[in-house]
């Protein structure tokens, strides 16, 4: 589902994801209140695994849809594809349980791709969006406990990093990108502060990121 009150941005947007064999954008409203009522009336039928949703709408803003949003269709993982950047809207929008944060900016290779990543169980953020947040994190965690900073997604690339999977592997598995996937280490190794994947594997297991088991 899509929830966007740009006709204009839509016709874009729309047609990308139709185009995807593996993913039906089943309906689109410019208002939360239209998106909201559709949910409620078909609430027997087939719901949205993903909601692509706006900040900026007419009537009901989108940080305030999100919890309604949940509670009409708790399986549906909210994505939020806005124009805006502030940290508050990042912060709050993942605090009321959006799974991701996406900037209009983004290419539409981009916003299938992470369709994909959030129905899968991973997070999304703009790379932009995650450094912010988690220079916001680092501020309140104790540096012992910084280690432990990798996303839900990263865990799951390292896991498999670990289980001696190349990155075209880990892509298939995933069903990410292999560009994504270099993203993902990138990250992993930059946070981890190492060079290379045995490096990351064998810091990640001597601080606990990964389990022993």
């Amino acid at each position: 589902m899509l929830v966007e009150d740009n006709a204009e941005y839509r016709q874009v947007i729309a047609p990308a994801i139709n185009d995807e064999l593996d993913i039906d954008l089943a309906s689109q409203f410019g208002t939360a209140e239209r998106a909201l009522d559709s949910l409620q009336e078909q609430a027997d039928s087939v719901k949205p695994d993903v909601i692509l949703l706006d900040l900026r709408l007419p009537g009901m803003d989108g940080l305030s849809a999100i919890e309604h949003l949940r509670a009409q269709s708790n399986q549906a993982k909210i994505i939020v594809l806005t124009q805006s950047d502030h940290e508050e809207d990042v912060l709050r929008a993942i605090s009321c349980g959006a799974a991701g944060y996406l900037l209009k900016s983004a290419t539409l290779s981009q916003i299938t791709d992470g369709i994909r990543t959030v129905y899968t169980g991973g997070g999304l953020l703009n790379t932009k969006l995650a450094a912010m947040i988690m220079r916001r994190l680092k501020k309140l965690l104790p540096s012992d406990e910084r280690l432990e900073m990798l996303t839900e997604r990263e865990v799951e690339v390292l896991s498999l990093l670990a289980d001696g999977c190349e990155r075209k592997s880990i892509a298939d598995q995933l069903r990410i990108s292999n560009a994504t996937v270099c993203t993902h280490v990138a990250h992993i190794y930059e946070k981890l502060k190492v060079q290379n994947a045995p490096a990351a594997v064998a810091k990640a297991f001597r601080f606990g990121v990964l389990p022993t088991q």
